[in-house]
């Protein structure tokens, strides 16, 4: 490590101004830029703790509407009842991320900020169309995610929360990498008055994206059935030593298979 000064905001105007001293970066669950700063592939002069802010705390149902706080933990999000009965696909998502020590430190807005190409929250938040709120303006999911570790997000602004409308039915599945956890491919349907919306993590090769034509055969019905048979292009898909590009076009219709019948469970 190197040197670095810490500072702890008390609130998000607190934030906003800390954030432009020097080579600031926000500072949450610490979940990716602490392994970064380790390696050195992050330098930041400053790190503004945003993690301790009351009111980027918490989870609210109201009737249909949820809204988390962007501090609010994985672990938190697993274990919220009011959302399990409203949205039990994003429980069981956050339930799967990493491991018990990720989940109590990780928050949904450091990850959607981050933008990791094989993290879970964008692929939910992308499928489920939620808008993102930041101390500046709110912005739609589907302009939020640019690309491979890269958002929408300008210098100095600063996710607060993120909400959305509560799905008729919703599902995610992932084939996960057996060491990190992260998805391989993770798929998330969700159904609403507007039909079928999917989004796929850990696939493409410019971070998540939603799949229309998984959506188009999802329009004929609700139903793994609907996806039998279904061949995806491996275009602008990944190859890693994990999976080649035709393997995860062949588990991105396993998953959403799968997802599609947890969510008419």
């Amino acid at each position: 490590m190197y040197s670095v000064n810490y500072h702890r905001a008390s609130s998000v105007a607190d934030a906003a101004k800390l954030v432009k001293t020097g080579d600031a970066k926000l500072l949450s669950g610490g979940m990716t830029l602490i392994p970064a700063m380790k390696t050195r592939l992050a330098a930041p002069s400053d790190l503004v703790d945003i993690a301790r802010i009351p009111e980027l705390k918490g989870i609210a149902v109201s009737g249909k509407t949820v809204t988390i706080g962007a501090a609010t933990t994985h672990f938190e999000v697993s274990r919220d009842e009011k959302l399990k009965k409203v949205c039990p696909a994003l429980t069981h998502l956050a339930s799967l991320i990493g491991d018990p020590a990720v989940r109590h430190k990780g928050t949904i807005g450091g990850s959607i900020a981050n933008n990791d190409p094989a993290a879970d929250y964008p692929a939910a938040l992308l499928a489920l169309g939620a808008t993102i709120i930041t101390n500046k303006r709110q912005l739609a999911a589907d302009k939020f995610f640019k690309g491979l570790f890269e958002t929408a997000l300008k210098d100095g602004e600063i996710v607060t929360a993120v909400t959305f409308t509560a799905p008729e039915k919703a599902g995610y599945e992932k084939f996960r990498n057996p060491a990190s956890r992260y998805a391989i491919v993770g798929v998330f349907v969700a159904s609403g008055k507007d039909g079928a919306r999917v989004a796929v993590t850990g696939a493409g090769d410019d971070g998540v994206f939603r799949s229309r034509q998984i959506e188009s055969a999802l329009a004929k019905g609700f139903s793994p059935a609907s996806l039998e048979g279904l061949k995806l292009p491996a275009d602008n898909l990944m190859s890693d030593i994990h999976a080649s590009a035709d393997y995860r076009a062949h588990l991105i219709v396993v998953m959403a298979k799968r997802a599609v019948a947890a969510a008419s469970r």
